[in-house]
């Protein structure tokens, strides 16, 4: 069972609220295909790869046009952590764990 946290639910407000200031409707297409990516681990946890940046297996990222949507797999279920920008280095921060 694929879980968000309440930072990663505000970011995919932030980035369809960011978006939608010039097409509100490419800022729906991108929001819908990253909530269809992530309904993807709950046959595939293991499908996106190991964060570079936090180096621990259970935590895993999947791409998106620029997006980065992290994850961490536990027994039971998986929680969305956050999705950031690409760009966006998570080494030092709190992201939704």
């Amino acid at each position: 069972m694929v879980r968000w946290s309440a930072p990663a639910k505000a970011d995919l407000r932030s980035i369809f609220e960011y978006i939608s200031r010039d097409s509100p409707h490419y800022a729906r297409k991108v929001t819908q295909e990253i909530v269809a990516k992530v309904d993807v681990l709950n046959d595939l946890p293991k499908i996106g790869r190991v964060v570079p940046e936090i180096g621990e297996p259970a935590v895993r990222e999947l791409s998106l046009y620029s997006y980065r949507i992290l994850y961490e797999i536990h027994t039971d279920h998986i929680d969305i952590l956050a999705v950031i920008h690409k760009r966006r280095d998570v080494r030092g921060e709190e992201i939704g764990r």
